[in-house]
């Protein structure tokens, strides 16, 4: 198993957890970093159906721009 899909399987698993569990405020760093195309799919749908509070830190301009209410940059 290569290193990139064990990060990906790890990702895709995070993913469907977060949609079992209902928090506050979610802190993000970098969701985005080995994951595959479906997997980033499943995030971006989470994110527009739950629409929680997040703390997200992502490099990805089209994805923050997307799912983003208010962006801070430094």
């Amino acid at each position: 198993m290569s290193l990139f899909f064990a990060y990906a399987k790890q990702a895709f698993f995070y993913v469907r957890e977060i949609g079992s569990i209902m928090a506050h405020l979610y802190i993000w760093d970098e969701p985005l970093n080995y994951i595959d195309v479906f997997s980033r799919m499943q995030i971006e749908r989470l994110i527009e159906t739950y629409q929680p509070t997040m703390l997200l830190v992502e490099h990805d301009v089209r994805f923050r721009e997307k799912l983003a209410t208010k962006i801070i940059e430094l």
